[in-house]
């Protein structure tokens, strides 16, 4: 009696030392969720957390393509993960689709004997699928997806690894909304400032394209400079916002066709400081302001509006400043003719060291490939 009251007790003790695992496994996920932006990371990281716990060998997680009603695999774990993100269910079709059109969890422990069963991702993979638990990844009464894991290591899967699951599955659809609706407030977000660029291009008819432009040889630059994730993100702002102080020149100063006077090149020179006063109200886009207000500064500290030199110019202001010109001078202009690229690459490299960053022109050399080339590149 006493050897089974001690049996007992240990058992006990092991299911709530298990129990508190789970509890810390999802509390971290949790925090994941709540304090990062890389959604595909939290969702990766959610499949391994799903597999952990329920001790199975490998687990995906199909989303919903609203406009096909299809569930495509958008994690897959595992060395044939990529060819199984080819693979797309319908509503219906194997156990996943099951899933999907009935909303309900699925437990299976002999998945071969099924006839739900839809064994084309096996042949593909060369995997043997033998047991697996399904559940649908809803948030509220829609759904989103449906996550599965696949193989129970040791036994058999019980309802215990369900339940687990369930509580994993709501903090995933949370992830997934999270997304969407980080997503959609991105795009508004781009629209929104592609929309001021467009309201400074169109006063100028004659530079149609040119914010696009820029904006591609800053990227191809700061590719080439192996520039992060988060840099290259201010890059782009910067670079489609960099004229945004025209806004404050008057017409008959921005659309001159001849040579400026003194008075009126010391007011086009105003538009970077314009430019950064405008950002400074915008909360979202005050990271930007030093690509904008000192694009126009030069190496030898000779630019403006404050005369930096070197490397006190900030890095995406060198890019732009590098960008900007290139695309000034291969630009046919009432007064004159476009440069060739070769006769503008020739011209910044000339000036490189004087007007311009010598590293970022070297990258800018380096990245710009003519159609002619043949090659992949930044192209006029």
């Amino acid at each position: 009696m006493r050897g089974d009251l001690c049996y007992n007790l240990t058992s006990m003790e092991l299911r709530d030392s298990e129990k508190m695992h789970q509890l810390n496994a999802l509390i971290e996920l949790a925090a994941l969720i709540n304090s990062s932006l890389d959604i595909a990371e939290i969702r990766k990281r959610s499949i391994e957390a799903a597999v952990k716990l329920t001790d199975a060998e490998t687990g995906s997680l199909l989303l919903m393509d609203e406009e096909t009603g299809e569930l495509y695999f958008d994690v897959a774990l595992g060395e044939k993960g990529d060819d199984i993100k080819k693979i797309h269910i319908r509503k219906g079709q194997g156990i996943a689709g099951w899933v999907a059109g009935h909303g309900e969890t699925v437990i299976i422990n002999d998945v071969q004997a099924d006839p739900r069963f839809f064994n084309d991702v096996d042949k593909k993979t060369a995997f043997k699928t033998r047991s697996m638990i399904c559940l649908p990844v809803k948030l509220k009464a829609r759904l989103l997806g449906v996550l599965q894991v696949i193989n129970k290591r040791s036994g058999y899967f019980v309802p215990g690894d369900s339940e687990i699951l369930t509580a994993l599955s709501n903090q995933v659809a949370v992830a997934i909304e999270n997304a969407r609706l980080y997503d959609q407030m991105r795009e508004t977000f781009y629209a929104t400032v592609h929309a001021l660029a467009d309201t400074i291009e169109k006063r100028d008819p004659y530079t149609g394209g040119h914010t696009r432009r820029v904006m591609n040889y800053s990227l191809a630059i700061g590719e080439a400079m192996g520039l992060s994730d988060k840099e290259m993100i201010d890059l782009k702002l910067s670079a489609i916002l960099h004229d945004i102080g025209k806004i404050g020149i008057s017409d008959k100063i921005l659309l001159k066709n001849e040579h400026l006077t003194f008075d009126e090149y010391n007011a086009i020179i105003m538009h970077p400081g314009y430019g950064a006063e405008i950002l400074h109200h915008i909360r979202e886009l005050r990271e930007i302001i030093p690509g904008v207000k000192w694009h126009h500064e030069k190496y030898d500290g000779s630019g403006y509006p404050e005369g930096l030199k070197g490397e006190a110019i900030p890095l995406i202001a060198r890019i732009i400043s590098v960008a900007d010109t290139f695309d000034a001078m291969t630009t046919d202009r009432p007064y004159r003719k476009g440069l060739s690229s070769s006769e503008a690459l020739d011209e910044l490299k000339a000036k490189a060291s004087s007007q311009f960053d010598p590293v970022v022109v070297n990258a800018f050399v380096k990245a710009y490939r003519s159609p002619a080339d043949g090659a992949p590149g930044i192209h006029g």
